[in-house]
């Protein structure tokens, strides 16, 4: 247990609040195995060199927040909350564990009990897969087939050999910008950062789009398609990251067209399409002819690592030959589990709506009405994108960073580095954790 708590003194707090603090860190490393037993509480003091008294301090501190569980007589158990299993928001975006909140991703954790039940369910039938090679192929043939099935339920019909799995959205952008290496893309701005970083680094000149709560410079698109006649375009179109905003069936029909007429080829990020978070939500319709990428990482899990692209069979086979498609595929055994989860996903899905709609509509309430910002409520996604009305975003960001809340400012989001007056909030945590970010924004805008 002392090696497994390592340098934990030191921190400026109570020596009883830094331990109970040691021993959630390293429950959620790994350095601590949930469902380990604790050693009795006099050998622990010793062998860290504290009192009994501090010992005894912590371990009340971490049974009341539902880290460690005593059954009289039988010693003391270390766990992760129920609470922290049940909810969307992973700990670090709640201060749960103890340190900051992490706001700089706007990612759900993973829904446990359904998690596990997937991997367990998954074992138990892996012998076949495990006698194979393990070699990368375009995707486990029943994983590739859950994945055609559901596109042509959504009125998109897909046979499984238009499926290539990759592990993640990241990897399929990687595979598509290595395979057309296009010399300019059209992107929106603002965009996922994460796709910003791929572009850039096949060498790709940018072409922005402005994108905002209300919807797509149209005139802005044309330009951008222009531009980029003969190449590439990568635009988000449901619940756009950041903003949320969902294309109307008018822009997608726009964008075909333009794709059409100079010769675009259209990657189409359908990472945020389950989050559709609109009280009657009506079918989305798809940009006729885009390459369509998606993964589970905001339906499931990133941790899953399991994407895909859908395209015609003749690209999917031209891209599996790709060198690269071996290194950007996804772990046999975690095909194995997302089929599992995919093969129903609605379940997990409706809780996970049911939540953040909750939270999009408590913290859009905190922050209506106040003209220090402007914001549109998102029908989708997981963020809310502020405008602010005076002070710079990097201003506020460094103002919730010393109080204890990492945020992003809006150039991370721009290809060309503008959006200095906005500011991704996501409303992925609980209620407590939201009140207190919409309080720290008011301060930080109050300077």
């Amino acid at each position: 247990m002392a090696r497994a708590l390592g340098s934990w003194r030191g921190t400026g707090e109570p020596l009883g609040t830094a331990l109970a603090g040691a021993v959630r860190e390293a429950l959620l490393d790994g350095r601590i195995r949930p469902g380990s037993e604790l050693p009795a509480e006099r050998r622990l003091a010793a062998a860290l060199g504290v009192s009994r008294g501090t010992v005894t301090a912590a371990l009340a501190r971490l049974r009341e927040t539902g880290w460690v569980h005593t059954r009289h007589g039988s010693g003391s158990l270390v766990r992760l909350p129920a609470a922290a299993a049940d909810r969307v928001a992973p700990l670090s975006a709640t201060g749960d564990n103890g340190s900051m909140i992490d706001l700089r991703r706007a990612v759900p954790a993973a829904p446990q009990k359904q998690y596990l039940e997937a991997t367990l369910r998954a074992a138990e039938r892996a012998g076949p897969v495990l006698a194979e090679h393990g070699e990368p192929r375009p995707g486990l043939p029943e994983l590739r087939a859950v994945i055609a099935e559901r596109y042509s339920r959504e009125g998109t019909a897909t046979r499984p050999e238009q499926i290539l799995v990759t592990n993640g959205t990241r990897a399929a952008l990687t595979l598509l910008a290595a395979h057309f290496q296009p010399r300019l893309t059209a992107v929106e701005i603002p965009t996922y950062v994460d796709a910003l970083h791929v572009l850039r680094g096949t060498g790709t000149r940018l072409v922005g789009v402005r994108v905002t709560g209300d919807g797509w410079d149209l005139e802005q698109l044309e330009s951008a398609f222009a531009a980029a006649r003969g190449h590439l375009a990568y635009l988000v179109p449901d619940f756009h990251n950041p903003t949320g905003t969902l294309m109307s069936p008018r822009v997608r029909h726009t964008v075909a067209e333009l794709a059409a007429r100079y010769q675009v080829t259209v990657v189409a990020d359908e990472t945020l399409r389950d989050l559709d978070l609109r009280e009657e939500p009506a079918g989305i319709p798809r940009i006729a002819g885009a390459l369509l990428i998606g993964s589970a990482s905001k339906s499931v899990w990133g941790g899953l690592r399991v994407g895909w692209i859908r395209a015609r069979a003749s690209l999917v086979r031209d891209l599996r030959e790709h060198p690269l498609a071996g290194p950007l595929s996804a772990a046999p055994m975690m095909q194995l589990v997302a089929a599992e989860l995919l093969r129903d996903p609605y379940p997990v899905l409706r809780r996970r709506q049911d939540e953040l709609r909750a939270q999009r509509d408590h913290l859009c309430a905190l922050l209506d009405g106040d003209d220090r910002w402007r914001f549109t409520c998102p029908p989708g996604g997981l963020a809310l994108w502020l405008q602010l009305s005076a002070v710079p975003a990097d201003t506020v960001v460094r103002h919730a960073n010393e109080h204890g809340i990492a945020l992003v400012a809006g150039p991370s989001f721009a290809a060309d580095a503008t959006l200095t007056h906005y500011l991704r909030v996501p409303f992925t945590p609980p209620r407590p954790v939201l009140d207190r970010v919409a309080a720290v924004l008011g301060d930080a805008c109050a300077l």
